[in-house]
């Protein structure tokens, strides 16, 4: 798109679909990545990845993948999986290069498959990317597939990567024995404000055309799509992609605030308008407070008493305010001692 030139990019920084050469390492993204490889290297059977939409699972699931098959591990990656149970083995042995058959063939073939991986040292994953699409039956169907195993074993290890959805269907009682069989549970969530500021920098940084420095983005614009998109990158990249569009059509080449502020007001089904908190009340409330002070204060002095009294009776009148007690607004007089 021509805006890319404008502001010295060679590709979009901030598109919907994972890109692995633009990832940026969280720390708690990089902790989840490296515990799941711990947990495949011990043979742990099952592992579990929940987290909200656009909290950055599938772009951990394809880290994990890259790594998997820069490791030579075998690997067999299923994406949304709705499909009757009965196909999961197929599907399955598809992936892994296994000739499909009827199910006791496709079982015989898978499991003289991992036993060979077995005995070359080699690690067999499955990968299930929104595994709450596969549903109670098809969560036990993949619970079947982890009792391949030896006496000392799992010869298939499983990472599920879902929603929150996905937590609820393992409630269900009749899924108890799959839940049981978990080894590692993880959790993904938005970022935090260093990140969500730096993560923006990153996907610019690495999108850039090599020698161009100018700063894309202003820190306050940032600072405002990131607090915009309550920190979840999937909304970040959706409104910083809108406020480059915003920039480039007033022609400017730095994204401010002003241009944020028109992404984000082009965008209310992602950012719903906060209900602005009435300060009616405490305002008078406030200038109530104030005006009674005046009074005791004041009152004491007799030149400005009546000036009290008129700011006082204004008040009343303006905001409803009680009548005060004698001692502020109409003090006794005392005879001054002779």
């Amino acid at each position: 798109m021509p805006y890319l030139g404008h502001f010295g990019l060679k590709e979009h920084p901030f598109t919907l679909t994972p890109n692995t050469n633009q990832y940026y390492p969280t720390e708690k993204h990089t902790e989840i990545i490296q515990s799941i490889l711990f947990g495949i290297a011990r043979n742990t059977g099952i592992l579990k990845v929940v987290g909200e939409v656009g909290t950055g699972k599938t772009m951990l699931c394809r880290l994990l993948l890259r790594k998997l098959v820069g490791s030579n591990d075998a690997v067999a990656y299923l994406n949304a999986p709705q499909v009757d149970p009965e196909s999961i083995v197929t599907l399955v042995c598809a992936e892994f290069g296994i000739e499909t058959g009827s199910r006791s063939q496709m079982l015989q073939g898978l499991n003289t498959f991992l036993l060979e991986q077995h005995a070359l040292g080699r690690n067999a994953v499955l990968i299930v990317d929104e595994a709450q699409a596969l549903g109670a039956a098809g969560l036990e169907a993949v619970r079947l597939l982890s009792n391949l195993e030896t006496e000392r074993s799992k010869l298939l290890q499983i990472v599920m990567f879902g929603q929150s959805e996905l937590d609820d269907l393992l409630r269900q009682p009749n899924l108890r024995q799959i839940n049981q069989r978990i080894g590692f549970a993880f959790n993904t969530g938005p970022l935090n404000v260093a990140e969500a500021v730096h993560y923006m920098a990153h996907r610019v940084q690495t999108s850039r055309i090599a020698g161009i420095e100018f700063p894309i983005f202003s820190e306050a614009a940032m600072a405002r799509i990131a607090n915009a998109a309550n920190f979840v990158p999937r909304v970040i990249n959706i409104l910083a992609d809108k406020a480059l569009l915003v920039a480039y059509g007033a022609g400017a080449i730095q994204v401010t605030e002003k241009h944020a502020e028109g992404a984000i007001a082009d965008s209310p089904q992602l950012v719903p308008k906060r209900k602005r908190r009435s300060t009616g009340p405490i305002w008078y409330a406030g200038l109530a407070a104030a005006v009674v002070l005046a009074a005791v204060i004041f009152a004491a002095s007799p030149p400005l008493r009546d000036l009290t009294k008129t700011a006082y009776t204004r008040a009343q009148n303006a905001f409803g305010i009680a009548a005060p007690p004698a001692s502020a607004a109409n003090p006794p007089v005392t005879a001054k001692p002779q």
